[in-house]
């Protein structure tokens, strides 16, 4: 009759803990980075028999033995490449794009053509005041132009630095995070729902991280990882309850790097992926685009200043420059304040000769400076073009990973309906198994 009873109860007992278990999967059903739970169950076997032999008895009950928690690894690292791979180039193409719009926000080009066209205009009538005054006004626009464009790109340059700290602070503390978890796994039972909670907190913190950068993860017995960051030879955020501190830095060029330091030991993060890969390639575009406006302000006001000095002006002077450069080529302003000053002649042709702005004509095909500008936005645009095509199929591969892991592991309604019905089902049947031995207890009671 104990027997009975203790079977009965073992059923009651272990199947109240499959039924809350399926409970807590129908409460997280949708929430992200949730993992699908089970009650292991096993049945509980008797042995007896002598030292001669030995003999095993089934059907004595069953025991809930653990937590079960869905998953599948294989899936999971998939999951965690691709979204390495989409940050990266996500990342690379917003800075394209705050490139592009620094770029073209001031419509640099059309103002070197509008000034060079001024100049043409003025050449026809050298003494038309309304010409000169026209073509003062385009030099002031096209010095305007050089210095917001180079301005803005100093802005997108100031605000890749703010991000690029941004995430490696991100990182730093995903890395204490996890080092707290590992912790709270060395202390925690395995197969139990607390062991099974910490796990997905680890694994939101691993994805996170394969966002900022790639990283390599291996698990030991209790769940605990070790990451390292920039590859599998890559230095070691996290191993154990340790954790590193990443650091951020750049050189006067403006090549960015990262360094990893582990309890005083330094070394070099060279990210493959995720969004430090993308600020290490933005900072290479700004630094490019940065470089060729510079040449181009450069070429435009040494090669316009020098057609003037070699001209002369409404009274016969020599003609002073017309424009002047501040502390970068872009800080462009114009120097020459009287519209007569411009040096349409050339030395000995007179008020009317507008000879000299021929020369300036041919400056301006030789520096190539609006040709070049063309180039430089026409061939940002390209590599932005390219990178948004690029992270469109990367999107697609992502949700498809995310997909794929998200059947292994994530909550089925369905499902859980019929595990609940069920075990709901074997708990009534082991609540009567329990009535039946009472019953059977009472009526032997009742006989004596």
């Amino acid at each position: 009759m104990s027997d009975m009873l203790s079977i009965g109860a073992s059923g009651v007992y272990a199947y109240q803990n499959a039924m809350a278990t399926v409970s807590e999967n129908i409460a997280n059903t949708g929430v992200d980075g949730y993992s699908r739970r089970s009650t292991t169950l096993a049945e509980v076997l008797t042995t007896g028999g002598g030292i001669a032999s030995r003999n095993t008895t089934a059907g004595q009950g069953v025991v809930a033995t653990g937590i079960a928690r869905a998953g599948d690894v294989y899936k999971t690292q998939a999951v965690r490449s691709s979204a390495t791979d989409l940050a990266k180039t996500q990342t690379g193409a917003t800075w394209l794009d705050r490139i592009q719009t620094a770029l073209t926000g001031n419509s640099l080009g059309d103002r070197l053509t509008a000034f060079y066209a001024s100049a043409t205009t003025l050449a026809a009538d050298p003494t038309s005041s309304a010409s000169r005054s026209a073509m003062l006004g385009s030099a002031t626009t096209a010095a305007a132009s050089l210095t917001a464009t180079g301005r803005a790109l100093q802005s997108v340059d100031g605000d890749l630095d703010s991000t690029a700290q941004g995430a490696v602070s991100t990182l730093t503390n995903l890395g204490q995070t996890l080092a707290k978890i590992n912790d709270g796994l060395s202390r925690t039972a395995p197969n139990t729902t607390a062991a099974a909670e910490l796990s997905d907190q680890r694994d939101s913190v691993l994805d996170q991280m394969s966002a900022i950068t790639d990283i390599s993860v291996t698990t030991d017995q209790a769940g605990r990882a070790t990451v390292n960051v920039g590859g599998t030879g890559g230095p070691v955020l996290v191993s154990g309850s340790d954790s590193a501190s990443v650091a951020y830095s750049r050189n006067a060029e403006g090549a960015v790097g990262f360094n990893v330091d582990m309890n005083g030991s330094v070394s070099t993060l060279s990210p493959n992926g995720g969004a430090l890969a993308g600020i290490v390639d933005g900072a290479q575009k700004v630094a490019d685009a940065t470089s060729g406006l510079n040449g181009i302000a450069t070429d435009f006001t040494t090669q316009v200043n020098a057609v003037q000095a070699q001209g002369r002006d409404l009274n016969g002077q020599p003609g002073a420059a017309i424009f002047a450069t501040g502390t970068t080529p872009t800080d462009v302003t114009v120097a020459l304040n009287d519209p007569n000053g411009i040096a349409a002649a050339s030395v000995g042709g007179g008020s009317r000769d507008g000879s000299n702005l021929d020369a300036l004509q041919s400056a301006r095909t030789n520096s190539a400076v609006e040709t070049r500008t063309t180039t430089l936005v026409a061939g940002n645009a390209a590599a932005l073009a390219q990178r948004q095509s690029v992270a469109t199929a990367q999107t697609a591969i992502h949700d498809g990973a995310v997909s794929a892991r998200d059947a292994v592991s994530s909550v089925d309604l369905d499902t859980e309906a019929v595990d609940l019905l069920r075990f709901q089902q074997a708990y009534s049947a082991a609540s009567r198994v329990i009535q039946v031995a009472r019953d059977t207890f009472q009526s032997i009671i009742a006989i004596n």
